[in-house]
């Protein structure tokens, strides 16, 4: 076995790491695991799944749901492509017309009646 940085062969037990054999380097000092586990985690073909089922209207819910990943994994994973996006749009000409659509409200407050008529 040698070691990953300076690849000498004079290597030492140094405990353990989890369940695995934890190792150093004489030579240069570094600690290592013989045989570390693969990353473990969602490839970018389901994270891209997810980030357009969001980008199409679906909630998180719906998405885990669907596809079987927490919410919240997916949640972290839209806060982290949110920071490469620009922050707005911003068009190289401004329109001269715009369209807007009205809406009104009355709120009433409500009179008190009392007895089986009116007051």
């Amino acid at each position: 076995m040698n070691c990953p940085e300076c690849h000498s062969e004079h290597i030492r037990k140094n405990g353990f790491r989890g369940e695995k054999q934890n190792h150093l380097c004489v030579d240069c000092g570094r600690q290592f695991i013989d045989k570390p586990k693969p990353h473990r985690g969602y490839s970018d073909d389901v994270r891209r799944i997810c980030l357009r089922m969001s980008v199409n209207g679906m909630g998180l819910r719906a998405i885990a749901r669907a596809t079987g990943i927490h919410h919240t994994t997916i949640l972290n994973w839209l806060k982290q492509v949110s920071t490469i996006l620009p922050d707005a749009y911003d068009p190289e000409e401004v329109p001269q017309v715009g369209e807007l659509d009205e809406l009104q409200t009355f709120v009433q407050k409500k009179r008190i009646r009392s007895g089986f008529g009116q007051q």
